[in-house]
């Protein structure tokens, strides 16, 4: 099927270059020009061509897919330009969202907006575009199909790099320099392949967290919609494929990636991992064979072994500063600090020192390990067997 996502009235050579027949032009002509509102499906095993209702000019009938607050910018952009009669952008604004707990979901109930509920969603009224942000779900081919003008995507990177689920995150965890937004239209299958209408670049800010940058993107993101959507068939006739290089991958965040290995992590990767991930999924190391939380992160800390002799190089060694009542860890290039930790409870760095480091608790301890930190790691063994840990075991000092 040919989805010609807009179709202008023009020259009667233009249409034969579409190969459009005789026909076709002949009922295109006969649309009311002043509302003109025949968009026509063309198949290629097919002798007919079916028509179907489709503004060829805003104000468009819009419907919306999204969940979280990222999302939830642009669904708020795009509400109140439906109520902007002398705007003219939007005509209508119908929503589909997932769980019930969904930010998307609570603005569109609380503003009684028209709500869909995934994946039923009710195609009998007419939309000519649909919008897509942080959804997290593949869309059928068959919805995509219903939309003249396609489906939008508002995607938080300068794609082909970092196309998937969470390229905030990895944008701050890998440390660019450089992001941006891209309007896309997706295509089904896969996730963020489909051609650009629109990117503007934006640099990232130093020491910026992943929520810090969303929250920048979400606006950006959405104002370069309202602005896609006020020129929807110049940017789709203009839109380009994106360029195989420079294509990555952007996974899910999972707690397995709050793990330090202090042998391998340097002070600058850390400080990305928490900047990325800390606000959600606590960093995390091994302390006496059990897991423990590395909270309050404070980045790296310039350690002088002139001034402290006593101090071990080796990396995983704990040590704790008084004067700044913080918890220094050696990692692979220098030292690090947390103000506190979880273990079994939330306890500040001088808690932590008093209860489980200090001299006295030390000698009281039958175990020899009772001081040592532990880097964790999980090997995925062939041949489908279980995962193993690695406990690499480390000095502590002092």
């Amino acid at each position: 099927m040919w989805n010609l996502n807009y179709l202008q009235f023009i020259d009667l050579g233009r249409l034969l270059s579409q190969r459009l027949c005789s026909n076709c032009i002949a009922r295109l002509r006969q649309c009311d020009g002043s509302h003109r509102r025949g968009l026509f499906l063309l198949s290629r095993n097919t002798s007919f061509v079916t028509q179907i209702q489709s503004a060829s000019k805003s104000p468009w009938r819009v419907l919306f897919f999204g969940s979280d607050d990222f999302a939830l910018e642009s669904l708020k952009r795009l509400h109140v330009s439906r109520d902007d009669t002398k705007a003219g952008v939007i005509g209508s604004l119908e929503v589909v969202t997932l769980s019930r707990d969904a930010p998307v979901r609570k603005y569109a109930e609380q503003h009684r907006l028209p709500l869909h509920h995934w994946p039923d969603v009710d195609l009998s009224a007419q939309f000519d575009v649909g919008v897509v942000v942080s959804f997290g779900c593949l869309i059928k081919e068959n919805i995509i199909n219903k939309m003249p003008y396609g489906i939008l995507n508002v995607h938080p990177s300068l794609l082909p790099r970092w196309r998937g689920p969470a390229p905030i995150f990895h944008t701050i965890l890998h440390g660019d320099s450089v992001t941006g937004v891209t309007i896309m239209q997706i295509r089904p299958k896969r996730f963020d392949v489909g051609p650009i209408l629109q990117q503007e670049l934006y640099e990232v800010p130093k020491n910026c967290t992943a929520d810090e940058l969303g929250a920048t993107l979400a606006v950006v993101g959405s104002k370069m919609l309202m602005d896609t959507l006020k020129h929807l068939p110049e940017r789709i006739a203009s839109r380009k494929e994106q360029p195989k290089e420079g294509a990555s991958f952007a996974p899910k965040i999972s707690s397995r990636m709050a793990w330090i290995i202090w042998e391998e992590h340097s002070c600058d990767y850390i400080d990305r991992l928490f900047r990325a991930i800390g606000s959600r999924i606590p960093l995390k190391t091994m302390w006496m064979d059990n897991p423990i939380k590395l909270l309050d992160f404070v980045g790296k800390c310039n350690v002088s072994f002139t001034a402290a002799p006593y101090l071990s190089s080796v990396p995983g060694s704990v040590h704790y500063q008084k004067e700044s009542n913080t918890l220094l860890v050696r990692c692979k290039d220098g030292w690090v600090g947390f103000k506190a930790v979880n273990f079994k409870k939330r306890l500040s760095a001088s808690d932590f020192f008093n209860g489980y480091l200090h001299q006295s608790v030390l000698k009281k301890s039958p175990s020899t390990n009772s001081c040592l930190f532990q880097s964790y790691k999980e090997t995925h063994l062939p041949g489908g067997h279980n995962n193993n840990m690695l406990l690499l075991l480390c000095n502590c000092t002092l």
